[in-house]
Order: C-alpha cells, then sequence, then structure tokens
C-alpha cells in the first residue's frame, strides 16, 4: 500500500454521525449514520482491509428518523446509540435509543457483497433514552473504560447519567445536572473522561467548556470563552490526564491544561473555515486529527505536548547520516475534498499508524 493512497467509501445519503467501533478488537471497523428526509436511513458498517487496502461493507435500516450522533459500546460490539430527529405534533424532536444489529449480520449469509444494501436488515431497539422534561438530546456518551452499562445524555441544559439493565433493554437516570446561567443555556457537545477512574466529564455550551465531577454532578473547572465562536468537539488526552482538546468555529484548535484554564497551552490555526472534530490516537497521543468545512483533514504531530518522547514515530533507519532525531510539532497530512453529493469516508494510513476518521 502506498503511503498516501487512500481508500473511498461513498454514501447514497448525506451523512454527520461517525464512530468507530471500539468493541470491535479483530477488525478496523467504523459506523456511520445517514441522514434523508424521505426515505429510511441506514447504520453503514464498514470494515477496512489494511492488508489488501479494500473496504467491506454492511447495511442496516434506521427508520426511526435521520441520525445526528452515534456511539458505540465499549463492551459490546453489536450494541450502540443514535440521536436522531423525528417529527412530533408537526415539530422535530431530537431522541435518542440504545440499539442492537440484529444477530446474524456479521456471519456472511448475504448471497453476494451488495446483498445488504438491496435488502436491509433493521436494527433492534433496546430501550429509549428520552426524557420529556429534558429537553432535546444532543448527544449520548458511553463511559469509555466501562463494561456497557452507563452512558450519559446531554440534553438541552441537562446532563443526565443513565444506568443500562438487563441487557440494555431499560435505562433509568441515576443523576443529573443542570447548566444555570442567563438565557437559554444548551449543550452542544461533551466528553466522559477516561481517567479518574470514569469519575469526570467535559462538556461545551456556546464559546464555554465546563468540567464535571460525576460522583456529585458538580462543576469542577469552567474555561469561559474558550474559543470566539461556539465550541463544537472535545476529546481528552487518552495519555496525560489533564490534558483536553477543542475545537470550534473561529477555525482554531486548542489544548488546554484543566489544572490551569487561563491559557490554552497551545493553540492551532491551520483551518480556514468551522473545526468540526478533534480526535487523540488512541496509542499515540501525539497525534491529533481534526476536520472541518473548509473541506480539509489535517494530521498533526503535536509531540511537545504529548506523553511521547521526542521523534518516537521516526524509525533510527528513517533518520539520514548526521539527521537530529529532535522534532518539532508539525503536520503530517493534509486532505482536501471537493464539495460532492456523496458524503466519503477516507481511511489514511501513516507510517503503519491509524488515526480515527471524521467525515
Amino acid at each position: 500500500m502506498e503511503d498516501d493512497a487512500p481508500v473511498i467509501y461513498g454514501l447514497e445519503f448525506q451523512a454527520r454521525a461517525l464512530t468507530a467501533q471500539a468493541a470491535e478488537t479483530d477488525a478496523i471497523r467504523f459506523l456511520v449514520g445517514t441522514q434523508s428526509l424521505k426515505f429510511d436511513n441506514q447504520i453503514h458498517i464498514i470494515d477496512f482491509d489494511d492488508e489488501n487496502n479494500i473496504i467491506n461493507k454492511n447495511v442496516l435500516l434506521h427508520q426511526a428518523g435521520e441520525i445526528w450522533h452515534i456511539g458505540a459500546s465499549p463492551a459490546d460490539k453489536a450494541v450502540l446509540t443514535t440521536c436522531y430527529n423525528k417529527t412530533s405534533d408537526s415539530r422535530v424532536v431530537s431522541c435518542a435509543a440504545v440499539w442492537r444489529m440484529p444477530s446474524d449480520w456479521e456471519t456472511g449469509s448475504h448471497e453476494s457483497p451488495d446483498d445488504s444494501a438491496h435488502n436491509p436488515q433493521t436494527l433492534e431497539l433496546l430501550c429509549h433514552l428520552d426524557d420529556s422534561a429534558h429537553g432535546n438530546t444532543a448527544c449520548v456518551l458511553w463511559e469509555p473504560m466501562g463494561d456497557g452499562k452507563r452512558v450519559i445524555s446531554l440534553a438541552d441544559n441537562h446532563a443526565l447519567l443513565w444506568d443500562l439493565q438487563e441487557s440494555s433493554t431499560q435505562a433509568t437516570v441515576s443523576s443529573t445536572a443542570t447548566l444555570e446561567g442567563k438565557g437559554q443555556l444548551k449543550f452542544t457537545s461533551g466528553k466522559w473522561s477516561p481517567h479518574h477512574n470514569c469519575s469526570q466529564l467535559a462538556t461545551a455550551n456556546d464559546t464555554a467548556i465546563r468540567g464535571w465531577d460525576l460522583r456529585t454532578m458538580s462543576q469542577i473547572y469552567c474555561i469561559e470563552n474558550a474559543h470566539g465562536q461556539l465550541v463544537r468537539d472535545l476529546d481528552f488526552n487518552p495519555n496525560r490526564q489533564y490534558y483536553l482538546a477543542s475545537c470550534g468555529d473561529d477555525c482554531k484548535v486548542k489544548f488546554w491544561d484543566v489544572r490551569n484554564v487561563q491559557e490554552p497551552v497551545k493553540t492551532l490555526e491551520e483551518h480556514s473555515h468551522w473545526v468540526w472534530s478533534v480526535r487523540y490516537n488512541h496509542s499515540h497521543d501525539q497525534l491529533v486529527l481534526t476536520a472541518s468545512s473548509d473541506s480539509r483533514l489535517i494530521l498533526s504531530n503535536m509531540v511537545s505536548i504529548s506523553s511521547e518522547p521526542f521523534g518516537h514515530l521516526v524509525d533510527d533507519e528513517e533518520l539520514s547520516e548526521g539527521e537530529d532525531n529532535h522534532q518539532e510539532d508539525k503536520f503530517l497530512e493534509c486532505h482536501k475534498e471537493p464539495n460532492e453529493t456523496n458524503q466519503m469516508l477516507k481511511c489514511v494510513q501513516k507510517r503503519a499508524v491509524y488515526t480515527e476518521l471524521f467525515i
């Protein structure tokens, strides 16, 4: 496989929701949710075969509505959550639910590779995560290091901690936190920290970032005006417990030490439009991927704020004679896509290190 050769997968409908399947350890697998107002929406299960540089797919029906957020259980690869829009009493309502994939979708029972797309099976509804008293659900977060029995939903100005019981067929709210202040405050995104025994949550609302202690559901830090415009996404460094990345509509990506939130420890300004997603590589925390509506994916090597030593990703034989092994922060990959009707998923390999990718 050439170092820069991409693999492209086209979707029939528009899509804004993508996640890696964390519980799948034998394959590189992504779940993509579509948005269509006229037709039944779909979950595309996409496997990337890195040895042969090809993509294998399965398609499942999601008839509840257009999908705005998707999450995969960290413990059971057949279980996932979606946040979706549906029409009720002539108004659009944002809902959330837990689903299970059909038991035979992965058995290879389809007559041809395209059979699942022509005759897709339907997801099994396990339970709803809706509480009309708390408003519209923006996203659902799985406990990152857990057994798949706890999730958090962000609904308007409420964070709800749910306990999933009876094989995820029942969900009860165990505790809640409320965003208080002037105006109509709403959570826009959040990230459950994998550190501190999974007892902390970071959320974004408007231009602010807040930290929460899930044991008491109380606020533990606040970064007012973290970005000049709306904060779109957050991610915790998998190895440095106090480091948090954020991105937003001010075209910037910022890195924070939540012990001292007066100033970011690092700011990137390489995008020219809203930055929708930011993710750390789970194995090598100096690799940070960002996606923007400027049609660019940028993979950055942020060695100065990582847990890895300088030059860790560079093999000695790759260095020319006399070349210093010291590296500074730099951009490893930048990919730009023209505007097209079909949404595309790209899998990019860089020195055999895989990153989680976004639309």
